[in-house]
């Protein structure tokens, strides 16, 4: 009788130490699902933008957006929000941003 108690111990300290992992899993903060350009999480003052090409973030100030209109201007288009851009778009005009970091602050 003593044997069966022992197994059943056995099973349950073996089946505890397999679910512990995944249960630290469930409980682990969610991770980004790779479609970082297309999303902007908003923080308390500003969203944060991925530029997945230069793997840098970019906050979506007064600055950035004038820097984006100055943008849309030498190529000749009317403005419309970055969010609406299609993900190509939206990579020409990062690349576009590196190449022109004189906008970065005060409109310089």
């Amino acid at each position: 009788m003593q044997r069966g108690y022992q197994y059943m111990f056995s099973f349950f300290v073996l089946s505890a130490a397999l679910a512990a992992p995944s249960g630290m899993n469930l409980a682990a903060k969610p991770q980004d699902n790779g479609r970082q350009e297309e999303n902007h999480r908003e923080d308390k003052d500003h969203n944060r933008v991925y530029d997945r090409d230069h793997k840098d973030y970019h906050n979506w100030d007064d600055n950035e957006d004038r820097s984006f209109r100055i943008y849309l201007g030498e190529k000749h288009r009317e403005y419309h929000p970055f969010v609406e851009l299609k993900a190509k778009e939206q990579r020409a005009y990062w690349n576009w941003r590196h190449a022109h970091p004189d906008h970065d602050h005060d409109g310089r």
